[in-house]
């Protein structure tokens, strides 16, 4: 919040309710003291049992948390929460979303403990000035967040909270909403997207999970998507539906495409980006991973 904001929501209130506004802002700016620029992550997180596997993509989640200072908080946008109009978690304890069926009842029993942050909700609330914000307390943390963060971080001991995906934006205004959200990594805010760059199920060939096969058009699409990404062509990217066939059978809906928009979005001009987890499951879906730093 800025200072001429501020001063004229202040002015509006009974003395009281001042000081109790003032001692709130007071302990938002305690918690978002600076802090050495933190990275942004973008995670293929595939299937939800991921988050019950041992594997080499499990493997590199933990890995990239370990190469990176430990944050204050984080902010996932999931390819899982989309909502009419822009919203974030905003409760003290978010639930443990079991968004999913078909699954052994082993994976419905996970639970991440993690807090929530008002605190961040309120300030990313305020930080995004292209679109207005809701503050949410239904939803909880998906498991396009939870499947990762917790070989992230095991013991949960880092608040997070959820951005959702306004289904009415086009990806030029997911974009320009992600860029706005710049300032939170000197804050000590880890950002990550979670999605999938490469994903359609419905041309999913579920007798080759165990291998890194990728049809034809899938590895044509995400070899495209890096050589954009590692050029730094944004704008393919958001105009992705004009990039070839390849990439619209990859993209065939854009909910676990879009999280990676607002990851790229938060790329400095001095950044750049290490690809890991590069493989394919199940012939159209691609577990490519992000860091950017």
């Amino acid at each position: 919040m800025n200072r001429k904001s501020f001063l004229k929501t202040i002015g509006l209130l009974p003395l009281t309710a001042r000081a109790m506004k003032l001692n709130e802002l007071s302990k938002i700016a305690d918690t978002f003291k600076t802090t050495p620029r933190m990275p942004v992550l973008f995670l293929g997180h595939g299937s939800p049992m991921n988050a019950i596997e041992e594997n080499e993509f499990v493997q590199g989640f933990r890995k990239v948390s370990s190469e990176i200072f430990k944050p204050n908080t984080i902010l996932c946008v999931s390819a899982h929460w989309e909502t009419r109009g822009t919203k974030v978690t905003a409760m003290k304890n978010p639930r443990t979303i079991h968004d999913f069926g078909g699954f052994p009842q082993e994976l419905f029993k996970v639970q991440y403990p993690v807090s929530g942050s008002p605190e961040l909700a309120l300030e990313t609330k305020e930080i995004i000035t292209s679109t207005s914000v809701d503050l949410d307390n239904h939803w909880g943390l998906d498991h396009g967040a939870w499947s990762v963060l917790k070989h992230m971080y095991p013991n949960a001991d880092v608040p997070v909270i959820q951005l959702s995906l306004d289904i009415y934006k086009n990806p030029k205004a997911h974009y320009q909403i992600a860029k706005e959200l710049s300032k939170l990594r000197d804050k000590g805010v880890l950002i990550v997207g979670s999605g999938n760059m490469v994903h359609n199920l419905r041309k999913a060939d579920w007798t080759k999970l165990d291998e890194n096969y990728g049809y034809d058009w899938a590895q044509v699409a995400n070899e495209k998507m890096k050589t954009f990404l590692l050029d730094g062509n944004h704008d393919a990217l958001i105009n992705f539906k004009n990039q070839g066939r390849e990439l619209n059978l990859s993209i065939p809906t854009a909910e676990h495409f879009l999280p990676l928009l607002y990851t790229i979005a938060l790329q400095d001009k001095n950044e750049k980006i290490e690809v890991f987890n590069d493989k394919f499951v199940g012939g159209s879906l691609s577990m490519t991973s992000l860091k950017i730093a």
